[in-house]
């Protein structure tokens, strides 16, 4: 099992990233490389970024320095959401349907100091799940270019 999996406690099982087996080169006996897992399958699939974006949400409800970004959202939509954009953005077999950051975060407000607490809730979250740094630092990597379409919208 994976790190992830191996510290959940929650019902449902964290999860990112499609899976790159090693292959064989086809009329030879030479094997190609084995390529290295998607970050989606080394966090350990759906199941597991469920369990993360449960967690982090959690992890804002209770933050009260940006909570009230969230005052009249639809929690159980944006869980959904957030899962579908992780696990596409990871690699992973799901498509992210919702609004485009922009037009999502239009007219908030959202200061970088808010990015930053909204980034170190999901840290905290990634270190209760003992995801390792280089998977941390990978999903970290694909969320931060988000910063300026959600910052002073």
């Amino acid at each position: 099992m994976n790190a992830i999996l191996r510290n959940l406690r929650a019902p449902a099982v964290l999860g990112m990233v499609l899976l790159l087996t090693a292959c064989q080169n086809m009329g030879t006996s030479t094997m190609m490389p084995m390529q290295q897992k998607s970050l989606y399958d080394r966090l350990g699939g759906k199941d597991a970024i469920v369990a993360v974006v449960d967690d982090f949400v959690g992890n804002v409800a209770a933050d009260n320095r940006i909570n009230r970004y969230f005052a009249k959202t639809d929690i159980p939509r944006l869980k959904r959401n957030l899962v579908d954009q992780i696990c596409a953005g990871t690699g992973g077999p799901c498509t992210y349907t919702g609004r485009d950051m922009k037009a999502a975060h239009a007219g908030m407000g959202i200061s970088d100091a808010d990015f930053d607490a909204l980034v170190g809730d999901l840290v905290k979250t990634l270190d209760k799940f003992k995801v390792p740094d280089k998977e941390k630092g990978e999903l970290l990597g694909i969320l931060g270019p988000m910063r300026p379409s959600i910052v002073g919208q």
